[in-house]
Formats: structure tokens, sequence, C-alpha cells
């Protein structure tokens, strides 16, 4: 597909929805600069030296006000940057309105069809001529994606001459892909070995996203150097603290759900999951769990949490949350079917297939009744009763919540992503980086505890020399 690009007054480029929003959008990214001391004392520390001078940044995030704040960050310290997000729904249009009129190029907006967001990574990885970025955020690894089978395509195209087929799969998504990548080849048969050449690494801020990519390394697929964020120790003590309070915000703004004296069931008893779990306990409901995992399943029951399986609950509870982000069919349609009329659907993983959303809209004769946006009754035929699902069964807290509202969250998170990039940008020539995935360095995620330490009053005990030995 082909939509319009606009340009500013400083002619970068962008397709939002509405850039009357900006001065609000403006408004709220400084708000969130106040809530982020790791992330804005980057700039203090790094930005006299511009160390990021002449890099060129693609960044595959979800696109909030706190990711405002790190895209400005990155152009503090010299990058220029080009943004996309990594879900449909978890723009918020005013932020992205500032950043076209202020500060990078970016492609975004909230509710985007899956077509308009495949476009919007295109264009967010189309520097020109001259190749792609220098280096790519991710947060989910959809763009890293695009590229890997793009170059794939491209080999096949030029060995055989056969162009991907997009009917060669039932996946919608995948099918979006292959037509975008076969429609390219068109104009340039070599675009994507064009970004691979051009391309330093990556930063990767999802467990899925970094599960596929250490699949890539074992196989030999992957194409260039990658540095997992998700596992440092600042990203995974404190990235959920108040995520679970986004989810339950989602619900609340979803549905006018009132959580006490529900039966709410978390599949998956996780880092993520415990913490939903504890947070949907605290309003008041009967938190039952779902589990695959021994020692999960251990943990849930050793803290007053009944263990069951979904069929077992599927008919009596009230609110399902799916929290396993590396699972797919879950929730299947059948289990809906099961359900008690109304019963509340969400996921809190990045991906859309752990709940079956595709037998859900293929269902014969069904019914999609939308009374809020992203929020959908869907009622079968023979019964008349129906299920409400969230945010089409994509990740709620982006698509109802404030996704990032959190400082320790989002300022060490996108703290760690600035680490890795400097990280990844400043070894470029020394060879120290090849293509595998590493952990972030320790000595910069406790640089990024350090950052945020230092704006809450904190003072550190330094070792002597002595007891350090």
């Amino acid at each position: 597909m082909a939509l319009p690009v606009e340009r500013a007054a400083s002619r970068r480029e962008y397709k939002v929805k509405d850039k009357s929003q900006a001065d609000f959008g403006r408004l709220q990214i400084e708000l969130a600069e106040d809530q982020m001391p790791a992330l804005v004392s980057c700039r203090s520390v790094f930005g006299p030296s511009q160390p990021l001078k002449g890099a060129r940044i693609t960044g595959n995030l979800h696109v909030t006000p706190q990711t405002a704040v790190l895209i400005e960050t990155f152009t503090a310290l010299g990058a220029k940057a080009r943004w996309c997000s990594s879900n449909t729904f978890s723009t918020q249009d005013h932020a992205v309105a500032a950043i076209a009129r202020d500060s990078a190029a970016v492609f975004a907006w909230k509710g985007e069809t899956p077509q308009e967001y495949w476009w919007c990574i295109e264009q967010a990885l189309d520097w020109g001529p001259g190749g792609g970025p220098d280096l790519i955020v991710g947060d989910g690894g959809d763009a890293i994606l695009l590229i890997h089978e793009g170059i794939k395509a491209e080999e096949a195209y030029e060995s055989t001459g056969n162009l991907p087929d997009p009917a060669s799969t039932n996946n919608p998504e995948l099918q979006i892909l292959l037509t975008i990548i076969r429609d390219g080849l068109a104009t340039d048969p070599q675009r994507y070995h064009k970004m691979k050449e051009r391309l330093v690494g990556v930063s990767e801020a999802t467990a899925t996203a970094v599960e596929r990519l250490y699949g890539m390394q074992a196989n030999g697929t992957l194409l260039f150097p990658v540095i997992n964020v998700n596992d440092a120790v600042t990203e995974t003590k404190f990235q959920n603290l108040c995520g679970c309070r986004a989810s339950g915000d989602g619900l609340l703004m979803a549905a006018d759900v009132e959580i006490a004296g529900k039966v709410a069931v978390v599949c998956g008893y996780g880092v993520v999951g415990k913490d939903r779990a504890a947070a949907l306990k605290e309003a008041g409901a009967r938190v039952i769990v779902i589990e695959i995992d021994p020692i999960c399943a251990l943990q849930a029951v050793h803290e007053g949490i009944q263990v069951q399986t979904l069929e077992d609950v599927v008919s009596e509870a009230d609110i399902f949350v799916v929290t396993a982000g590396s699972s797919k069919g879950i929730i299947m349609v059948d289990h809906m079917r099961k359900m008690k009329n109304n019963a509340i659907i969400c996921n809190v993983s990045p991906f859309d297939n752990a709940i079956d959303m595709l037998g859900l809209e293929t269902f014969p004769g069904r019914k999609r009744i939308t009374f809020n946006p992203q929020t959908d009754r869907w009622v079968f035929p023979d019964t008349e009763l129906g299920v409400i699902v969230l945010a089409e069964g994509r990740l709620v807290n982006l698509g109802h919540a404030t996704g990032h509202p959190c400082s320790v969250t989002s300022s060490c998170s996108f703290a760690n992503q600035v680490m890795a990039q400097l990280e990844l940008w400043m070894e470029r020539d020394t060879g120290k980086y090849e293509k595998k995935v590493y952990a972030l360095p320790k000595h910069l995620d406790e640089k990024v505890a350090i950052l945020h330490l230092g704006k809450l009053g904190a003072k550190l005990t330094k070792l002597s020399k002595e007891h350090a030995d």
C-alpha cells in the first residue's frame, strides 16, 4: 500500500493522525521528562561529546510521551531518528504529533490496520538511497523480521527468479509482510541487502523477540549483533512494578469493569503473571492461575492462589488475562463459547496469537459490536451470548491505559536502550560484537542504576581498595 507522507518545516517526513495535538503532546513529554531521571541524565552525561553524531537510528517501539523522551535523548546525543510503533493500538497521538513537529521522523497513529502498521515499519527503515539505518531499537522484533525475510526473498529471487507468494501462508500478517517484500523487489531487488550491509546492530527489549533471536543465532541465520536489554538487571527487577497497574487500568478504562468479587483467570505465573495476579488480587478478585510449569505452579500455591486447568474454570470466570507471551493458542474460540456471557478477555503479551482472534473473526455468523475504542463484544449466533475482547487480543496496557506509567520502568528500560545503542555504535569498528545476541554489559547496567539514583537523593557508599580486593 502507499500512503501520503507529509513533511515538517524542518523537511522531516512524518505520518500521524492529528498534528494539531502537538502542543498537548509537548506538555506530556515535559511531564514525562521529570519522571525519567536515568534517561534524561544521559543527555547531560553524554550529550556534550555527541557520541551518536552521524548515527541513523530506526525505532520500532510503542510511541508514548515516555518514548518521545527516549527519541529526543538520541537526538540530543547527535543521532537522527525515524520511528514507528510496535503495536497497532499503542501509539498516543498527541505524543507523535509533538515528535513530528519538533524532533524526528515518525510514522504512527493509534488504531492502525495491519497493512498500515507494516507500511509504517517500511517508512521507518527507509533512509533513502544510502541504505537503511545504522542501528535499530527493537521492542518485539518486527523490523528485524522484515529485514531477515526480505534478504531471504532477495536471495531466492536472484537465484531462481521466484517472487514471495503471500498465498503460501494462512497467517494474515505474514501475508502482508510477503506482499511488501514482493512489491519491493520490482523497484530494488537489493534493498534489504543494502540495509544489512549498513546495519551496525540492534538493541531488543522483549523476551519473546530475544528468544527468537537466540534461536536464529543457534541456527546461523542471525545477520547482525544484538544486545538483549530485556534481561538487564535494571529491567527485570523493576519493569513490572507498575505494569500490573497499567494492565488493571486497561481493564477498568476499557469496559468500566468492577474487579472486586470477580473470578479472574491469569494464564501464566511467570514474572509478568505474578504481578498481574497480585494486582487483581489486591483489587478484590478471586484469582485462579493456569500454568504448565510445576515450579511456577508451586509458587502460586504457596502464595495462596488456586491452580487449575483452563478447562476446569472456563465457564465460571469473569476475567481472563493472558500473560504467557511466548505461547500461541492459549484461549481458543471453543473456550470462548463456553465462557459466561460478557466474560472479558485480554492479553498482556505483545503478540495476538495467544488468543484465537482468527478463529473468532472467521466464526460463522458471529457479530462484532464495538462499544468503546478497541473494546468489542463478539456474539455467537446460536446462543446470542458473547465475550468482550480488549485491544483485539493485543497488549492491553498499551491499548487502553498509559502504557509506560512508571518512572522506574520507563526511565531504566529506556536508559538501557541508550546504553546498548552507544555500546554498539562506539564499538562498531573494533570487531567486539559478532552476529550473536549479547547481554547488556554489567558496567552499563550499573551505570543506569547510578544515573537513576543520583536524581533520587541516594548516595552510594564507596568501597575502599581493601574492601574491593
